[in-house]
């Protein structure tokens, strides 16, 4: 069976030094139009005492100089992009008093080299000869039919050619030189069932995923990602300028977030693949029900908002979908305090974070297993007094 899907595929310039300096100008105009509506929104929050909406700062826009130099279609979304940011702002406010607002696109006298997004009448896309036709704003044009021409070139196994449609290209300029994201509308067939066997999932901050198997539950400790959020973000910091961050800065973001998009593709590549060798055909995630609205204090929302447990969960809806795994999201209340082999919610069980410790039973094993155990009991339960314990003390740690 086929399911529709959207991808993003990466494609390096070849031409690079030919069409270097017009993609730098696209780059540029899309940071002035950024700081322009940054800066108009400024003046009508001053006066209003709120941040325009999105249609109300395009209108504005429209008559400003500066939205001539892209693509109308790419001038909009630079907005859009400014209306999300404000909106991510508005989000964290109510959390964290030190949320700032989005800033300018500007360090000095300089701008950075922002991406720039072509929607379906900015380009013309030839996959038969792997090029691309990205337009110019009027401003920016010499002659009325002026475009730029990349040629570029995918991974050896992805072939646009193949796509249902390339919905939009975006130039991003990586911190050493652009290049073109395929954003692709694509058909992708799945398996079969991988098996009858039940599998869940404990989500959580420190051990960013616990697996209970059948027979053997296995930890993914979050120490990697742990290591780089601390060492991009002590680099974004420390190159912050007067008037925003400097491209220095920008480039740490960005290089952080590709390395997150890695860890979280690799972790739930893996968690599916042994899924799938393990006859699992279904797999019990667990899902926080509304736990950001709760206070957990400055440091406990801190973490509570960078925990990308919707976004482990997406990965792996997809991933099992192509593979032959039913991914269903449960809630996972009273599963953390309650004894996967007896049924005892004392409290004070959970010993410590890692440790529980059942008062009933007896059972001691590390509390992200007996969670994910529970989970699994979700989707296969048994009377509470049948022992269903896989020996939560003997784990494997990826």
């Amino acid at each position: 069976m086929a399911v529709g899907a959207t991808r993003t595929y990466v494609g390096s310039i070849q031409n690079q030094q030919q069409v270097c300096d017009g993609l730098d100008s696209l780059g540029d105009s899309a940071s002035k139009i950024w700081s322009v509506a940054r800066w108009t929104a400024d003046r009508i929050w001053d006066e209003a005492g709120e941040i325009p909406d999105e249609g109300t700062l395009k209108a504005y826009m429209k008559n400003q100089s500066c939205w001539k130099d892209l693509n109308a279609q790419s001038s909009q979304k630079v907005i859009e992009e400014l209306s999300d940011a404000f909106q991510s702002w508005f989000d964290l406010r109510h959390k964290f008093d030190e949320a700032n607002p989005p800033g300018y696109r500007k360090h000095g006298d300089t701008r950075p080299k922002s991406t720039v997004t072509f929607k379906a009448d900015g380009f013309k896309h030839d996959p038969e000869h792997d090029r691309v036709r990205l337009s110019k704003g009027k401003n920016l044009k010499e002659h009325w039919s002026d475009f730029l021409l990349c040629e570029y070139q995918t991974r050896p196994d992805v072939d646009l050619s193949e796509v249902n449609k390339v919905q939009n290209v975006r130039a991003v300029w990586n911190g050493d030189e652009w290049e073109l994201h395929f954003v692709c509308k694509v058909e992708l067939e799945t398996n079969d069932s991988a098996g009858n066997e039940v599998a869940g999932i404990d989500l959580g901050i420190k051990n960013i995923a616990t697996v209970a198997f059948p027979d053997e539950y296995i930890l993914y400790p979050g120490n990697s990602l742990k290591q780089d959020k601390h060492y991009f973000t002590r680099a974004e910091y420390d190159t912050e300028g007067e008037n925003g961050p400097s491209e220095k800065s920008m480039r740490a973001r960005r290089k952080l977030t590709d390395r997150e998009t890695h860890f979280y593709h690799t972790l739930t590549d893996t968690i599916i693949t042994e899924c799938v060798e393990r006859g699992v055909g279904t797999l019990a995630v667990s899902w926080p029900e509304d736990v950001r609205e709760s206070d957990w204090g400055k440091t406990g929302n801190k973490k509570l908002h960078s925990w990308a447990f919707d976004r482990i969960y997406q990965y792996l809806a997809y991933k099992g979908e192509i593979r032959g795994v039913e991914v269903l999201k449960e809630n996972e209340w009273d599963t953390s305090k309650t004894c996967s082999r007896c049924g005892d919610d004392t409290r004070s069980n959970r010993v410590e974070r890692g440790l529980y410790v059942c008062s009933s039973c007896g059972l001691v094993g590390n509390a992200d297993c007996n969670g994910a155990e529970n989970m699994r009991q979700k989707i296969t339960p048994s009377p509470y007094g049948e022992d269903r314990s896989n020996g939560c003390v003997v784990v494997r740690e990826t």
